[in-house]
């Protein structure tokens, strides 16, 4: 059996916290949210933490840490690893303090992350597919340089810095039931976890991990491992960690942007899409999900918002085929037409499909009202000789 790093961070080590870093950091809103109570049975509450300072919960940690540093750890600079959100706080830290700082990310980060975290005066080193690779690159420029490695959770620093969103969750919601937190390396849901376990003690904390393991759009929390010490937390303050996919996540991230025009990104959705997902068990009361961060790359976004509307029976593509002549395919529009679609694509295929001697294939793409609407579309028009396969 594996023995967890032990932590001595207490309610007094966050409060303090909160005091030196009070001046950089947001006290982020609260949002309530008819669509999600009536998905899940219960008031629900957002936590919009990305609406944060650098988009994200890590500039709490991260001005926390270096607040902390020694005069020799300033003038060494600072290092850091990051999937994207570590390294903005830190490069945005630096800068307030004055401190040089070097930040390593995934060579594949999104450019919604790498961008800023050069305006705010980072040197960027892009490094490796996975997380774990631009750490392991951070660790030996340390090793070369001696400069002052800044761990994105494995650090009683970090973690006191994260909490503080906890003190704050305390005030905002004295009578929340539920707590649904991300959880990636887990220094936030740490941080929040020792903050409510001291000031509300029967509140139910759940931790949201997105499947480890290959390509996720949850970036934020796609680390192979949680943290020794995070975890040693965790285990002990935690009620439960659920797991959710990215077909939650995307629909998740559709749902805020729809419902509650708040944009997210995938590692700020895990807490919503557990609660639309029927993976949260919630205690009684009001449940909290933790929007941890809204630094999402746009043209992934878009893909997101066209796949969950494709899934929500609000986008149709459809293929059929017609006679090769003059006014067949406006008799197939106007059926699309009488049942209130819109096409806002149209293709002709008369190659690579199987189609009889004298027919074109057609390939639409629909705005559709739901999934019914989409059902009745599709009836409509085998019903009028026009077949219909669903491509998406």
């Amino acid at each position: 059996m594996t023995t967890r790093a032990r932590t001595t961070l207490t309610l007094d080590d966050v409060r303090t916290a909160r005091e030196r870093i009070g001046a950089h950091v947001r006290t982020t809103p609260i949002y309530g949210s008819e669509a999600l109570a009536r998905l899940v049975g219960r008031e629900v509450v957002l936590k919009a933490e990305n609406l944060q300072r650098t988009g994200s919960f890590k500039i709490r940690g991260a001005v926390n840490t270096l607040s902390m540093l020694t005069d020799s750890e300033r003038a060494a600079g600072v290092i850091a690893a990051s999937a994207g959100n570590h390294g903005q706080a830190v490069a945005w830290a630096a800068r307030e303090l004055g401190i040089r700082s070097t930040i390593f990310m995934p060579q594949d980060a999104p450019m919604a992350k790498v961008e800023p975290t050069r305006t705010y005066g980072g040197e960027i080193v892009l490094s490796g597919p996975v997380f774990d690779d631009a750490l392991a690159l951070a660790r030996a420029r340390v090793e070369e340089t001696g400069g002052t490695f800044i761990h994105a959770f494995e650090d009683e620093r970090v973690i006191a810095g994260q909490g503080t969103l906890g003190l704050e969750l305390a005030e905002q919601l004295p009578e929340v039931g539920t707590v649904v937190i991300p959880v990636g390396g887990g220094g936030l849901a740490a941080g929040i976890a020792i903050a409510l376990r001291a000031l509300r003690p029967n509140v139910r904390l759940v931790g949201v991990e997105v499947v480890r393991g290959g390509y996720t759009i949850a970036d934020g929390i796609a680390v192979k491992y949680p943290g020794e010490l995070t975890m040693g937390i965790l285990e002990e303050l935690l009620d439960e960690i659920v797991v959710v996919d990215d077909e939650s996540i995307s629909e998740a991230i559709t749902l805020l942007l729809e419902r509650s025009k708040l944009v997210v990104e995938g590692a700020g959705a895990a807490a919503v899409a557990a609660l639309v997902s029927g993976k949260v068990q919630p205690a009684d009361g009001p449940i909290c999900a933790v929007l941890s961060g809204g630094n999402i790359d746009p043209t992934l976004l878009i893909s997101i918002l066209r796949h969950g509307l494709t899934l929500a029976g609000r986008y149709l593509v459809l293929r059929s085929s017609l006679a090769d002549r003059p006014g067949a395919l406006i008799d197939l529009l106007g059926i699309v037409a009488h049942q209130r679609a819109n096409i806002v694509a149209i293709e002709h295929r008369r190659e690579g499909v199987e189609l009889n001697l004298g027919d074109t294939g057609v390939d639409l793409t629909v705005v559709t009202r739901d999934e019914e609407h989409c059902l009745r579309l599709i009836a409509a028009l085998e019903e009028n000789g026009f077949p219909a396969e669903r491509i998406r």
